[in-house]
């Protein structure tokens, strides 16, 4: 029995007990893999009351705690959302398997053929906040990937979590896998992340997936190496050349779709030449968007003044900061300012201009003609996603199952000494 009571001790004994599962998991067949995902599928539809019943007490509880819109929409699961998260968890197990992928192979002049293969990391830990649903998502592609996992959910979600972890690992055990491939953090003690980011050589890697305080935290404390994902200050550029009504539609759905989404737009950059800056805006604003503009902006139309701060801010509800600069020179500036590497967007009919904006942003993702809110795993064809690493080592934009793998060096020789 692991002790609440005792983080350290607690980590240390899930982490062995998930080191002997990755051992399990990285013998498993792709097809055995694949069927413990689509049990797991199966036990999440089939707990769904349960589900949506931890859920209710966990809004219940946030919302009395005064979280914001955003934050409680996060949390939120009904009927459609848990359909969705058990369908990524099936999509996961229909993707091509990373396990044992040949990277390359070089034979030397001596005969020796080297050959790089993919194989699983081993012991992933993952911390985040709010979204129940990664639950499900880390679980599957941590599983698929043949890796053991380690999951610490908010306290926010924390009934949420439970229900879904205890519908996975149904899922699992129904397959013959061993539960121990994917654990929950029993208790909302600050200090068994503590515990986490210091387990290291028992924790392989840890994930943290949340707000700004967090990411900090952990890459501040970790010994353990870590794999993050900064904000999402995100922008949109409308240049000259832009359609009128294809930048609306843009603008509005890279905002407006869901706002709490980490892909959401918060800067809107407007080219000086742009044809109707006032009309684009407007399109925000009717939409719900609060709209806070530099001083170009304010010298056409009434908005809410815009502060230093809110250029590196992410605000993840329906608030949006609006900047009139000169052309793609100041729409690069600008970026390079105050971008956190996420995703950045172009709206141009200009082919040229399209291709230096792709070329010179130094972000994860950067899109043309296209919504940020694209900016997620599921849309790019990799099924569920661990998170958007920003980072510029190991794995970049949305990490799925090749992120979740590394490769060792097989060498086939035939007697070969060195001399």
């Amino acid at each position: 029995m692991l002790d609440a009571q005792n983080p350290q001790a607690m980590i240390a004994g899930m982490a062995a007990a998930a080191r002997r599962a990755a051992h399990q998991l990285a013998r498993l067949s792709t097809d055995q893999r694949r069927t413990a995902l689509l049990r797991a599928e199966e036990a999440i539809r089939a707990a769904e009351a349960d589900i949506l019943a931890a859920n209710a007490a966990d809004l219940a509880r946030a919302e009395a705690a005064g979280l914001s819109g955003a934050m409680l929409d996060r949390l939120r699961l009904d009927e459609q959302r848990i359909a969705g998260m058990a369908a990524g968890v099936a999509t996961v197990a229909t993707l091509p398997d990373p396990v044992g992928q040949v990277i390359d192979t070089v034979v030397r002049p001596n005969g020796l053929e080297l050959t790089r293969v993919r194989v699983p990391i081993g012991v992933i830990g993952i911390i985040f906040e709010s979204r129940p649903n990664v639950t499900a998502d880390a679980a599957a592609l941590c599983v698929m990937a043949g890796n053991a996992a380690i999951l610490r959910g908010g306290s926010e979600a924390s009934e949420s979590n439970a229900a879904i972890h205890r519908a996975f690992c149904a899922g699992l055990s129904a397959a013959g896998l061993p539960t121990e491939a994917v654990q929950l953090v029993g208790t909302t003690d600050r200090a068994a992340v503590g515990a986490m980011l210091a387990a290291q050589g028992a924790i392989d890697l840890v994930i943290p997936r949340g707000g700004k305080g967090l990411v900090a935290r952990v890459q501040a404390e970790a010994r353990v190496p870590v794999l993050a994902h900064l904000d999402g200050i995100n922008h949109v550029f409308v240049h000259a050349s832009a359609d009128a009504a294809m930048a609306a539609e843009i603008v509005r759905n890279a905002k407006m779709r869901r706002t709490g989404v980490c892909g959401a737009m918060e800067t809107l950059l407007i080219d000086a030449d742009y044809a109707d800056p006032a009309g684009l805006v407007r399109s925000l604003s009717d939409a719900g968007c609060l709209v806070r503009g530099d001083d170009r902006l304010r010298a056409i139309m009434d908005v809410t003044p815009a502060d230093d701060l809110d250029w590196d801010t992410e605000y993840l509800d329906a608030i949006c900061s609006v900047a009139i600069v000169d052309g793609i020179e100041g729409a690069l500036a600008h970026i390079a300012r105050h971008s956190s590497g996420h995703t950045d967007a172009i709206v141009a009919s200009d082919t040229a201009v399209a291709d230096r904006f792709l070329a010179e942003v130094d972000s994860a993702i950067v899109l043309w003609n296209a919504s940020t809110q694209f900016a997620d795993g599921g849309e790019f064809g990799l099924g569920a996603e661990i998170g958007i690493a920003t980072g510029r080592l190991h794995a970049r934009g949305p990490v799925a199952l090749e992120g979740l793998t590394t490769y060792k060096w097989v060498g086939r020789g035939t007697g070969q000494v060195r001399s």
